[in-house]
């Protein structure tokens, strides 16, 4: 039992670490492709506010993620740790994959997959309907990001350019990017901790408060390791960010996802960011996106969960066979 639990939470670790290498793009990628701020400057804003949105506004998406999908504190407390440990390993292999891709991917998509994945593997309860509006969540998270982005992209721009002295234009727009980016931080470490802590705290490995102050750790320890290679991506490739464009688009991602992290939804960074990106576009009208790389991208989002939950299905089958569950 004691092996058990020591792999569950190296594997809770796993997870949390993929998480901070994948999804830190999502929270700085536009803002370092703007040129507003450096490389390092986006690292240290992540890693600080995303640690404060996880132990500040965590709470709701865990308790979805660790009892709203499979109800693992009612099940076996050794059968509820299998399922948290092949979610857990599932998930994050799905996820360090798409790192080496430098695709951003959804770490929500991946961890709900590999939940659902394993226990279906063990023939334990599924709760379909918090699935569906999870599911619900998901569609509508580019969509909504994307509407914030295009109504907001007007009275920003108002205020910046015919309200703000030309003078102090630059700094001014610089210093409300990294407030935009501290937001959005915070959000992304709110909704996105439970993906790494969420089944261990509903299997009843530890208490809620440890179990996110290990996976927030984890999380930032995943971003200075390994984030560079989605910020890459993130912030060169899909399209050309100039800073008006930067607020808007994290300012209005990170609305989105702290929206749906108050009401306990676990949503995608990724989606949120593409979105808000896409609507600012489509307000400027000047905006040319790399529609290959697009593509690849929203491929990468649809086949997530179910690539996440085939891991998962695997892992927690060959466990069934050598554990005699």
């Amino acid at each position: 039992m004691l092996f058990v639990i020591a792999a569950t939470v190296v594997a809770c670790i796993f997870i949390g670490w993929s998480i901070g290498a994948n999804d830190a793009a999502n929270c700085v990628g536009s803002a370092i492709g703007s040129g507003k701020i450096s490389f390092r400057v986006g690292i240290v804003l992540v890693s600080v506010f995303g640690f404060l949105g996880a132990l500040l506004i965590g709470q709701n998406v865990i308790k979805t993620v660790g009892k709203g999908i499979v109800p693992l504190n009612t099940l076996d407390p050794t059968l509820a740790l299998y399922i948290a440990l092949s979610a857990c390993f599932g998930a994050g292999l799905w996820v360090v994959f798409a790192t080496f891709l430098k695709i951003p991917v959804s770490t929500s998509h991946s961890i709900v997959g590999a939940v659902g994945g394993a226990g279906l593997a063990v023939g334990a309860p599924i709760f379909w309907d918090k699935l569906l509006s999870i599911f619900i969540g998901w569609i509508a998270t580019p969509f909504g990001a994307a509407l914030i982005a295009y109504v907001c992209y007007y009275p920003f721009r108002f205020i910046l350019y015919r309200l703000l002295p030309s003078r102090f234009r630059d700094r001014g727009l610089t210093i409300l990017i990294v407030l935009a980016t501290a937001y959005l931080a915070f959000s992304w470490g709110g909704n996105d901790v439970a993906n790494a802590t969420g089944v261990i705290i509903g299997s009843g490995l530890t208490s809620s408060f440890m179990a996110t102050l290990i996976g927030a750790s984890a999380i930032v320890l995943g971003i200075v390791t390994l984030g560079y290679r989605v910020i890459e991506t993130v912030a060169f490739k899909i399209t050309r960010f100039i800073p008006m464009m930067t607020l808007v688009a994290q300012f209005a991602s990170a609305l989105n996802v702290y929206i749906y992290t108050v009401m306990g939804i676990p949503v995608s960074t990724s989606h949120s960011i593409v979105g808000a990106v896409v609507g600012v576009g489509l307000a400027t009208r000047k905006h040319v996106f790399d529609i290959k790389l697009v593509r690849e991208i929203v491929f990468a989002w649809a086949i997530t969960p179910f690539a996440a939950g085939f891991v998962a299905l695997l892992l927690m089958t060959v466990i069934k066979l050598v554990a005699r569950i």
